[in-house]
């Protein structure tokens, strides 16, 4: 036990020292073990260790943990604690240097990066420490509202600091209306654009004040962050969760009951045509038609299985499985995930096709998009609905037009999908696990199918959240520099959390609330960074397809 909480300790303390430089503009995904591990004092220290082991057991007459184990098996233990010990000093030696040759360059205006990246970290700390408390766990709904609650007013103030007052440090033009938010107006159609074009200096690429907008992009810009923080709190009405307020009616409640069956209907037919009309805009033609299809086809497999009601059907007279109409859709997420797959693998054969690849990797989103809508609950489509309509309103009046770079674009959509993932009712308590979800389309249980479609039903937010980033950050830039970048910051920022918990736990595990409330926690986490993992993964595959072209 001992020697696993000091490789906690020593993979904590190298995710901190590594935290500042997530923030930096060119950071990317690189652990500092090659040039450690090379090292004399690698090779001192296992010799060191064995020594001191070797005499304090012997010395002592008694035996430790490492004496119970194998010799290579000890022998590998030493090793590894010693290699990252030396990467932490590594890392702290480099932070140190580079501060050393930063603070020879003279001084830079960045009130608005440090305010924001400010937010950033208390709130990544903060809600790391929460992790310590019962009933912080109990009530991180309550956590993650108030962090994007934060994060909106944050976004309000900047926008209209920039709007009104204007920045000192930028120089005092502006967009225009009609004028290319996306920085890539430049590059030639059908060009991806160079790396120069997202990394160019901040200085050059803070927004200007925004007061020379003129008709509904100035307004909608103005009126973005209330927009979302509107959609936050009608969501947080919909479905109440926690220990507190778990027991008070809401909206969600009022919905399922068999006599509001008529306006869930309504409800959930608006929610399908508002997810068409939000992710058919990218789309190819079939996929476009496909994506019709499929919606029409998770409604009817709701009335089959008797949730809603066709307008000209009073009362469910044949409810059935509904096996039928799910495998319909079924056929459709496949055929829209193949049709993006092979233009992503076009894309890799043809470099110079940027828009093949864009083109892709949205309908590989929306493919996910559609198998959300139906494995989620009816009274759960507007939570779907409302996540993608708060993307399109960052997307288009608040990432484009104040140029945020990578690491707070990637933090943003992370504090997102972690807040969407409580907005559809889960909790830390398994109780709130969907179980159903894995049965959709099936007759019998079937153990793989199940397991997948329960755990992409329950990490819905957190996946459609990560898939949008990696097209928002491809779309934008495709130098690869952006999603290594990316990659850095939301393993790092999945990371911190996980590993400060797995001491809490370790430090508690004879706390009262060990088997209810920090236990069900930890396999939420573990699964978190299974997901986070096959995410990392999925960047580093779009880094080599930018690398290539």
């Amino acid at each position: 036990m001992a020697v696993g909480t000091v490789l906690v300790l020593e993979v904590l303390a190298l995710l901190l020292v590594s935290g500042p430089r997530a923030l930096s503009g060119k950071a990317e995904l690189d652990v500092p073990l090659p040039s450690p591990a090379f090292s004399l004092l690698c090779y001192l220290l296992p010799l060191g260790l064995a020594a001191l082991h070797v005499t304090v057991c012997t010395s002592a007459g008694g035996t430790c943990y490492l004496c119970s184990l194998p010799w290579l098996t000890a022998g590998g233990v030493m090793v590894l604690v010693s290699t990252l010990l030396c990467a932490v000093l590594s890392a702290l030696t480099g932070m140190f240097a580079g501060g050393k040759r930063l603070s020879k360059n003279p001084p830079q205006c960045n009130s608005r990066s440090s305010e924001l990246d400010l937010l950033i970290l208390l709130g990544t700390v903060g809600h790391t420490l929460s992790l310590g408390a019962s009933s912080f766990i109990e009530e991180e709904p309550q956590t993650w509202y108030f962090l994007v609650n934060t994060l909106c007013l944050a976004l309000c103030h900047e926008i209209y600091r920039n709007c009104f007052l204007g920045d000192d440090c930028a120089p005092q033009r502006c967009p225009h209306a009609g004028e290319d938010f996306d920085g890539v107006a430049a590059a030639p159609q059908g060009k991806s654009p160079g790396p120069d074009v997202w990394e160019l200096d901040r200085a050059s690429r803070r927004p200007s004040p925004l007061g020379a907008l003129r008709g509904p992009d100035r307004w909608m810009v103005l009126a973005s962050p209330w927009l979302i923080l509107t959609c936050c709190r009608l969501l947080r009405s919909l479905n109440q969760t926690g220990v507190q307020w778990a027991h008070r009616p809401d909206l969600g409640h009022w919905l399922t009951s068999p006599d509001h069956k008529v306006e869930l209907s309504v409800l959930a037919a608006v929610s399908l045509i508002m997810i068409f009309v939000l992710v058919q805009k990218r789309c190819s033609l079939a996929s476009k038609v496909a994506m019709a299809f499929g919606l029409l086809g998770i409604y009817c497999y709701r009335v089959a299985i008797g949730n809603l009601l066709f307008p000209w059907q009073q009362n469910n007279k044949d409810i059935s499985k509904g096996i039928t109409e799910a495998r319909f859709v079924y056929v459709f997420v496949l055929g829209i995930l193949f049709t993006g797959t092979k233009g992503l693998l076009k894309s890799q054969i043809t470099a110079d096709d940027f828009t093949v690849k864009t083109v892709g990797l949205w309908e590989i989103y929306s493919g996910l998009v559609l198998l959300a809508a139906l494995l989620l609950r009816p009274h759960n489509l507007p939570v779907l609905a409302l996540s993608l309509v708060i993307q399109t309103i960052m997307t288009q009046f608040v990432w484009r037009p104040l140029r945020h770079n990578a690491a707070e674009v990637t933090v943003m959509h992370y504090w997102f999908g972690q807040a969407f993932f409580y907005f559809q009712g889960n909790s830390n308590s398994i109780a709130t696990v969907d179980i159903s979800a894995g049965f959709v389309g099936l007759d019998a249980y079937v153990e793989i199918p199940a397991m997948l479609l329960t755990t992409f039903a329950t990490y819905t937010g957190p996946v459609l959240w990560a898939s949008h980033l990696v097209n928002f950050l491809t779309s934008e830039a495709s130098s690869g520099s952006a999603l290594s970048h990316a990659c850095f910051c939301y393993a790092l920022i999945c990371s911190v959390p996980v590993s400060a918990y797995i001491i809490f736990v370790t430090s508690l595990r004879y706390h009262l609330f060990i088997w209810s409330v920090f236990s069900p926690k930890l396999l939420y986490e573990g699964m978190h960074l299974l997901i986070t993992a096959a995410v990392c993964v999925f960047f580093t595959a779009m880094d080599q397809t930018n690398t290539k072209s």
